[in-house]
Formats: structure tokens, sequence, C-alpha cells
């Protein structure tokens, strides 16, 4: 196993604010990146626990690493993972993960008992959940893009279209509720669960859609002209893409800041801390945080 060492660093870097940012700022006075843990081989999926806990994937080791709020470091939650990539807590606070070994969908205990919400769609196995949302009602939408994974036994798509589907509150049906995309990966839903945002990382645009009361999608509209690995979204309305470190932009498809990371790629970015009030990002060997004036919506 390789060593996880905690490193408290900081990185001057330079923003890019419209005039509106800058009157309303969206980054604490002062605040630098800081560099908070760093030799993994690749960080994916953050997503914080209802304490404020982080919790990341080294997806290529095939681990969950833990961010304590309360001890302010890094350990291993979780090893092996099934590959865990994305993660989200559910309502009720367990953890739930896109395990790409099996190509499915986990939920994860704090006793840490894990349960497969999904195995396959329609007799065919996933190509392989890549990133997920839990709507209020407490049903997930999810991208299943495919990358073809040295780990896997098979080489071919069962499935051709590379969806986004959506697993019922219930967890008994799976309801495709996108397919014109050609490799989705990044999404994220507003608080009231009436907007969601999905990244068509392939075709290099994230797109916003309305989600009606039945859970399918409509009004389909191009919000950037930028695609995203994983993103989140604060109390502002902004959302928050990744590729190039952190792109932001306003609930009007506008850009209002750029947060430059000191990596080939950002992966992904989520709120954390108790207050929700620190950007935690995932970028290739290392976990980054800074200090926010807006929140998660968590």
């Amino acid at each position: 196993m390789k060593k996880v060492l905690n490193v408290f660093l900081t990185i001057p870097i330079l923003f890019s604010l419209s005039c509106k940012s800058l009157r309303t700022p969206l980054i604490a006075e002062d605040a630098k990146v800081r560099l908070v843990a760093t030799d993994y081989f690749f960080t994916e999926g953050p997503a914080v626990a209802p304490n404020g806990d982080v919790y990341f994937t080294d997806q290529p080791n095939d681990r969950i690493i833990k961010w304590s709020d309360k001890e302010k470091a890094v350990s291993v939650y979780m090893e092996p993972s099934g590959r865990s990539n994305g993660l989200y807590f559910d309502h009720q606070g367990n953890l739930l993960a896109c395990a790409d070994d099996k190509n499915q969908l986990w939920k994860i205990d704090s006793q840490k008992n894990i349960t497969v919400l999904i195995d396959d769609f329609e007799g065919k196995k996933l190509n392989g959940p890549n990133d997920l949302w839990v709507d209020p009602k407490g049903g997930i939408y999810f991208t299943d893009p495919f990358y073809k994974r040295p780990y896997w036994t098979r080489t071919e798509q069962e499935i051709e279209q590379q969806r986004v589907y959506y697993l019922t509150p219930d967890h008994k049906d799976i309801i495709i509720v996108g397919e014109d995309f050609v490799k989705p990966n990044g999404i994220i839903g507003n608080k009231k669960g009436t907007l969601l945002y999905i990244a068509d990382i392939g075709d290099k645009k994230t797109y916003s859609y309305t989600i009606n009361p039945d859970a399918s999608l409509s009004n389909k509209t191009l919000f950037a002209n930028m695609g995203s690995d994983g993103m989140t979204m604060d109390n502002r309305g902004n959302v928050y893409l990744t590729g190039n470190g952190v792109t932001v932009f306003n609930s009007k498809g506008e850009q209002i800041s750029h947060i430059p990371i000191d990596q080939k790629w950002t992966a992904n970015v989520t709120f954390g801390g108790k207050d929700q009030k620190t950007l935690f990002i995932t970028a290739m060997t290392s976990l980054y945080t800074l200090k926010m004036n807006v929140k998660g919506i968590r």
C-alpha cells in the first residue's frame, strides 16, 4: 500500500472574476488553495457526510479515503472498495458508491456493510456508473459512460448507449432519463430537486434540465460550452465544473470565476466541513481545499 501523506501547503493562485463576483466574492478573503493530502494514484468522487467529513476515492488503488472534519486529517476508510469512483451520501447517511469493478451501484452503511443496489439493466451489464446525485425524494440519478478498464474481463459494451438513469426511491426500478449523449459524466441537481445539470464530457458541453414530478427530464438547455468530470453547486446557484482546474458559472451559464490547480487534470469537487464553506478538490494525485464565502447545499 502506498503511504498516505498528510501535508498542508499553500499554493498562490490567481482568480479570474467577473465584476459581479468582485462585489460579492465567492472566495474567502486571502484564501489560497491548500494541498491537504497527496501520494495517491488518481483521486475522484468527493462526497460530504452529514457531519462534514469528506470521503473521496483513490480509484486505481481500489480504496475510499476519509477526511475527518474533527481531526483535519485523512485515513483509509475502505480497501478494497469495488473500484469505487463517484460517491454521494443518501438522506439516511449511507455512502453511495459507483463501484466500477463490476459496474454496480453500492450502498455502504455506517458499519461498512455493502448492499448492491444495481447489478445490471435489463439483463445487460452497465457500462460503468461514474457519478451520481440523490434527489429530495431519495431517488438516484447516475451517469453511465464507457471507460474501458484494464481490470475488466469483458472488452466490449453490452449496452451501446451511454446513458443517464434514475433509480427510484424504493430501489426497485431503473428508468432511462437520457441517452442522447456522447459520454455523460458529471451530474448535480439543485436543492429543491427541480433542476439537474449533466456534463457530456465527450461532447465538451454541459446541459441543464427540468426535473419533472415523475423524475423524467425535459427542457434540455445548453448551459456551458464545456464538459466536466465532476461538479457541484453552491447556495447561490453557481455551478462548479472541473477539468482544467475548477471553472465556476452562475445560474445563467456565465463564467464568473476560474480556480487554477497545479495538476494536469482536476477530476471532481464538493463542499465539505461542518459549515460546508470549504471547497474540496480532487486532482490527479492529491486533495486540495479552498475556503469560501459561499457554502454547499447538502
